[in-house]
Formats: C-alpha cells, sequence, structure tokens
C-alpha cells in the first residue's frame, strides 16, 4: 500500500509539480494551499507524512506544526525560503522532524522523505530495550514510563532509541544526528530534541539519571541510572 502524504504549501505551482513527482515516486499525496485546509485534512484522514511550508498566507507554518504535533506524533517534515537557522531550531523544537530549505531539488525531498517513513516504519530492529523505569518498545514506536506512554515525536523516539541501543558508550552530536536522520542537520538540534526527552522520561529533567551529556564528546544513555547528585 502507497504510503499517503499531506502537502500543505501555498505555491500552487510547486505543489502540483511535488504531488506530480512524489505520486510517479509511488506515493499517495494530498495537497492543500493553506494552513487551515491543511489542518482539517490532518484531523479528518490517516497520513504517514506531512510535508509543510513555514510561509503560508493563513496561519504560520510553524504554529501549524505545533498544532499537529499537539494532536498527532505523524513525522513532519517543513519547507521554508527563509534560511535562517532560527527558524529551523524553532522548527525542531516545536516537534518537526526534517528541515528543507527552498529552493530544493526535488530528489533531495524524496530522499528525506524516504528516510523519515523508513524510520516511521520501523525498519530498524524490533528489540524492546528494558531499563528499570524505561521501556522503549520500536516495533510500537513507545516509551512508557512506570508503565505509562511517553509522547514523543518521531525524531525523538529515533534519537533515544539509538542512544539505548548504545547504551554505556558516548555518542556524539554527529554521529547521532547521521545515524538517525542521514543528513547535514545542525548538531545543535540534538540539544533541544534531547531536552524534550529527559522531559519525558526522567523524574528530573534537569538532573538526568538516564540520558546524561557527556562535555565535550556527546551523550550517553546510562545502563543502570545514576544516583542523585552523581557527575
Amino acid at each position: 500500500m502507497a504510503h499517503r502524504i499531506l502537502l500543505i504549501d501555498d505555491d500552487d505551482r510547486l505543489s502540483r509539480m511535488l504531488v506530480r513527482y512524489l505520486g510517479n515516486a509511488g506515493f499517495d499525496v494530498v495537497g492543500r494551499l493553506d494552513a487551515r485546509r491543511g489542518l482539517e485534512a490532518l484531523r479528518a484522514g490517516s497520513y504517514d507524512a506531512v510535508i509543510l511550508d513555514v510561509m503560508l498566507p493563513d496561519l504560520d507554518g510553524l504554529e501549524v506544526c505545533r498544532r499537529a504535533r499537539a494532536e498527532s506524533d505523524v513525522p513532519i517534515l517543513m519547507l521554508t525560503a527563509r534560511g535562517a537557522d532560527t527558524d529551523r531550531i524553532v522548527g525542531l523544537e516545536l516537534g518537526a522532524d526534517d528541515y528543507l530549505a527552498k529552493p530544493f531539488n526535488p530528489r533531495e525531498l524524496l530522499a528525506r522523505l524516504r528516510a523519515v517513513l523508513r524510520r516511521r516504519d520501523g525498519t530498524r530492529e524490533n528489540t524492546v530495550l528494558r531499563f528499570g523505569r524505561i521501556e522503549i518498545d520500536p516495533a510500537a514506536r513507545h516509551v512508557r514510563v512506570d508503565g505509562a506512554v511517553r509522547v514523543l515525536t518521531s525524531h525523538q523516539f529515533d534519537l533515544l532509541y539509538e542512544l539505548a541501543r548504545c547504551a554505556g558508550r558516548v555518542v556524539s552530536r554527529a554521529s547521532l544526528l547521521e545515524r538517525v536522520r542521514g543528513s547535514d542537520a545542525l548538531e545543535r538540534s540534538v540539544d533541544l530534541h534531547v531536552s524534550r526527552i529527559r522531559a519525558a522520561i526522567e523524574k528530573d529533567p534537569k538532573d538526568p539519571r538516564h540520558l546524561l551529556t557527556i562535555r565535550g564528546a556527546g551523550y550517553m544513555f546510562a545502563r543502570e541510572p545514576r544516583e542523585a547528585g552523581e557527575r
């Protein structure tokens, strides 16, 4: 069955081109030209991913991302004609899974979309990882703490799962991005996602016991949670 993609972009010419291009690549693409209709389509249908433009006529795409993320963990790939790092960081902080600046090569968009969907479809190994009160289930793409499901975006789940697979070993930011994203995304975007992951899984996100920062080296998921106050 073809993956169903929601495209929200007010550039009618670009949208029609992407609908044809991605359709020829085997995707079922639904296009909407403004934020209101895009959000309505997202709420009414089931989609495997959303391609979302930042510059929309009726509502900022970043606000659309925030609203979409509050209701769904569907992967979101954002497009922008603004190249500022700030826009990319805000988008990632709001829960976007990837970011692509306009103008772009449609082949790069296709490659990034496929990468997001591969992660979403759980093509990685499906071993459930357990660390005390934390359980990470890649097949269901759920994280449970004391039996309760905690909400993470698709990209945040991948970051956590990759770190947990390497439990006890330090993973650099650059290496982590390469493993889970496969692109030249900003290394500092990892810090933003890690803060969200800590908020979901740690008793005290400001004093983490599982997901540790190793200064000057990267991050490490501790096999045994460190004691409070231990550094």
